[in-house]
C-alpha cells in the first residue's frame, strides 16, 4: 500500500502534467487561431517563382471558363488552347465550360476544401476576395508581372505577350485586392441603353445624345397610354413594358455613384441604406405602379421585349449587344415576332449629363496555388496567352466586349474590324459595334466598386432592394416609409450585411447568403469591435491559462509551507 507522501507526490505529478498539457494545448490553439486570422488579413503569401521552367516534364492544367452557349466563343477557346499547346507541347490544357459565373464560383468554393480547384479560372474580383479566405488559395501576381524572364513580355515567353504598360490601367486596377493584384483582366464591357427610336419619335420625343433619368421616366410613362380597345397606343399590341433593366444591382450601384451617395467603403462598410437609395426606390415604385418599368427577374430578358416591339428602353450589357434590335443576329423569340424599328445605342441614364458615370464590368483570370511551383508557372504562362492579340480580338468580336490591352485595341486587325460597322448583321452587326465604341469612348467615365470578402453580397443586396419594391407594388402591397425601414432589416438579414466588416478585405470570414451571383459560403463570426474571431479567442484563452497556473502555484506553496 502506497504511503500518504507517495500518493501526494503522484497527485502533484498528475496535476502538474495536466496543467502543463492544458497550457501547451491552449497556447497551440491560440497560436493557430491567431495565425489563421492574421493570414486572412494579409492575403496570400508571395509565389516563389522557379529559377527555370522545366520543359522536360509534362503538365496537365485545368481551365474553367464561361460562355453564353455561343459556339463561336467555344471555338475561340479551343483554338487558343490548340495554338498554345503547339508552342508548349509539354503543357496540356483541359477546359471546362460553364453557362454562368455563379456556377464557377460555387464549384471553386466547394473545391477549395479538397484542394481540387482549377489551375486557371475566369471569374470576378468580388469572387476572388472570397476565394482568398483559404490558405494561399489564389496566387498574387505582382512579382510574376515584373519577372524579366517569365513575366509579362518576358524574354522566355514563346509568344508576343503584352508588357504591363500595354494593359489598360483602369482595367488592371480592377484586379487589385488590397495591395496586390490577384487577377489579370480578360474582357471588359459596360451597360448600354438600347432604344426603339421609332417608338420614341412616335410619342413626340427625340433621343438625346445623353439620356437622363427624368427623360427616360417621362417617355416610359407616356408609352403606357392605351387605345379604347385596351391595346397600347404606341405599338397596337396587348403588351408594352416601356423600360426594362437587366441587372438591378448595377442599376442601384450606378445611380448611387451618379448621386455621389454611399455604396460601400474598401474596408467593408455597407452604406447602401441612405436617403438617395430610398428616394430612388420611391421613384421606381411610381413607375412600376403605372406599368412603365420592370426588371429581368420579373419579366425576362429585355431583348425579347425590345425586338418584339414591346419595350422602348432596354438596358443590358454591351456584351449582350448581338441580341438587341430588330435585325439582331441572336434572339430567343420567333422570327415572326420581330418588329421593324430603328435601334440606337446610348449610355445608361445619367443624373448629370456633363459628368457621366457607368460601371466597368467583365471577366478576369486568376491562378490557383498548387504544391508544385512548376505547375503554377505553367498556369501563369497559359493565362498570359489569353492576353495575346489573336485571342483578345477574336473573343471581343463575338459580342460587344472590348480587349483589355491597348496593344490589341490598336492592332491593325481590330481597327479594321471597328471601321466595318454595319457591313452585315453578323460579324459586323452595327448595334454590336456601336456598343463596343460606346465603351471605348467612355473608359475614363467608368468606375468599379470596392472589392472585399463579402462585396458580392452587397452587390446582390443593392439589386434586391429594387426587386423587392417592384414585386411588392405588383402585389398591391403598401410601399411607404415603414416598408422601407422593414426592407432595410430584411435585406440586412438576408445577406448578413451586419456581419461583413470584420470579415472584409480578404479576412478570415466568408460572408453572404446563397444568391444567383453565387455567394453561398457561411459568414464568419464578426466582432462588433472589429477584432477577428481568432484574436478574441486568444484573448479569452490566455487569461484562463494564467489563472489556472496561478492557482496551482498558490496551492503548491501552501502545501510546502505546511510541511513539518
Amino acid at each position: 500500500m502506497k504511503s500518504p507522501s507517495t500518493i501526494h507526490n503522484l497527485s502533484s505529478s498528475v496535476v502538474h502534467k495536466a496543467l502543463s498539457c492544458i497550457l501547451m494545448l491552449s497556447l497551440t490553439i491560440g497560436c493557430v487561431l491567431l495565425l489563421a486570422g492574421c493570414h486572412g488579413r494579409r492575403g496570400s503569401d508571395p509565389f516563389v517563382l522557379p529559377e527555370n521552367f522545366d520543359t522536360s516534364r509534362s503538365y496537365e492544367i485545368t481551365f474553367w471558363a464561361k460562355n453564353d452557349t455561343n459556339k463561336t466563343q467555344t471555338d475561340i477557346y479551343n483554338k487558343a488552347i490548340k495554338d498554345f499547346e503547339a508552342l508548349y507541347p509539354n503543357i496540356h490544357v483541359n477546359i471546362r465550360l460553364y453557362t454562368d459565373y455563379g456556377r464557377i464560383y460555387n464549384d471553386v468554393i466547394t473545391n477549395i476544401s479538397t484542394n481540387t480547384t482549377p489551375n486557371v479560372c475566369i471569374t470576378y474580383p468580388d469572387h476572388i476576395a472570397t476565394y482568398m479566405t483559404g490558405v494561399n488559395t489564389v496566387v498574387p501576381l505582382d512579382e510574376l508581372f515584373a519577372d524579366a524572364r517569365y513575366g509579362l513580355g518576358g524574354s522566355e515567353i514563346r509568344f508576343d505577350s503584352p508588357v504591363l504598360s500595354e494593359i489598360v490601367p483602369k482595367f488592371l486596377e480592377e484586379c487589385r485586392i488590397g495591395e496586390d493584384h490577384y487577377a489579370i483582366p480578360y474582357m471588359r464591357s459596360t451597360e448600354a441603353c438600347y432604344i426603339n427610336k421609332t417608338f420614341v419619335e412616335a410619342l413626340g420625343y427625340t433621343v438625346p445624345d445623353v439620356l437622363t433619368w427624368d427623360y427616360i421616366w417621362e417617355v416610359s410613362d407616356a408609352a403606357t397610354a392605351k387605345n379604347p380597345d385596351g391595346t397600347f397606343a404606341v405599338n397596337g399590341q396587348n403588351v408594352m413594358i416601356p423600360f426594362i433593366y437587366k441587372s438591378t444591382d448595377n442599376m442601384m450601384i450606378q445611380y448611387l455613384a451618379q448621386k455621389n451617395a454611399g455604396y460601400t467603403t474598401a474596408e467593408g462598410d455597407v452604406l447602401i441604406f441612405n436617403d438617395a437609395a430610398f428616394d430612388f426606390l420611391t421613384e421606381i415604385k411610381k413607375h412600376v405602379e403605372n406599368g412603365a418599368f420592370s426588371t429581368f427577374k420579373i419579366s425576362s430578358y429585355p431583348a425579347n421585349f425590345l425586338n418584339a416591339g414591346q419595350c422602348i428602353f432596354a438596358i443590358d450589357s454591351t456584351a449582350g449587344s448581338t441580341w438587341m434590335g430588330s435585325q439582331a443576329p441572336l434572339s430567343d423569340i420567333a422570327e415572326d415576332m420581330f418588329v421593324d424599328f430603328e435601334t440606337v445605342v446610348r449610355t445608361i441614364p445619367q443624373i448629370d449629363p456633363n459628368d457621366p458615370k457607368m460601371i466597368s464590368q467583365g471577366p478576369s483570370i486568376c491562378i490557383f496555388n498548387k504544391e508544385d511551383p512548376q505547375e503554377v508557372l505553367a498556369s501563369w504562362i497559359f493565362a498570359q496567352y489569353m492576353l495575346t492579340n489573336d485571342v483578345q480580338t477574336a473573343y471581343a468580336e463575338t459580342e460587344g466586349y472590348v480587349p483589355v490591352t491597348k496593344k490589341a485595341q490598336e492592332s491593325a486587325g481590330y481597327v479594321d474590324y471597328l471601321s466595318r460597322e454595319g457591313e452585315d448583321n453578323k460579324e459586323y452587326y452595327d448595334i454590336k459595334l456601336k456598343a463596343t465604341k460606346l465603351l471605348l469612348e467612355n473608359i475614363d467615365n467608368t468606375f468599379v466598386t470596392p472589392v472585399f470578402n463579402g462585396s458580392a453580397s452587397v452587390r446582390d443586396a443593392a439589386g434586391q432592394m429594387i426587386e423587392n419594391v417592384a414585386k411588392s407594388v405588383r402585389r398591391k402591397e403598401t410601399v411607404d416609409d415603414a416598408y422601407m425601414r422593414q426592407l432595410e432589416k430584411d435585406i440586412t438579414s438576408l445577406y448578413r450585411l451586419d456581419r461583413l466588416k470584420a470579415g472584409s478585405s480578404g479576412s478570415t470570414a466568408n460572408s453572404g447568403a446563397a444568391t444567383n451571383s453565387a455567394s453561398s459560403a457561411d459568414p464568419g463570426d464578426a466582432a462588433s469591435d472589429g477584432l477577428p474571431t481568432a484574436s478574441k479567442a486568444l484573448i479569452i484563452i490566455l487569461p484562463v491559462v494564467w489563472i489556472l497556473l496561478a492557482a496551482y502555484g498558490i496551492r503548491m506553496f501552501i502545501k510546502k509551507a505546511g510541511k513539518p
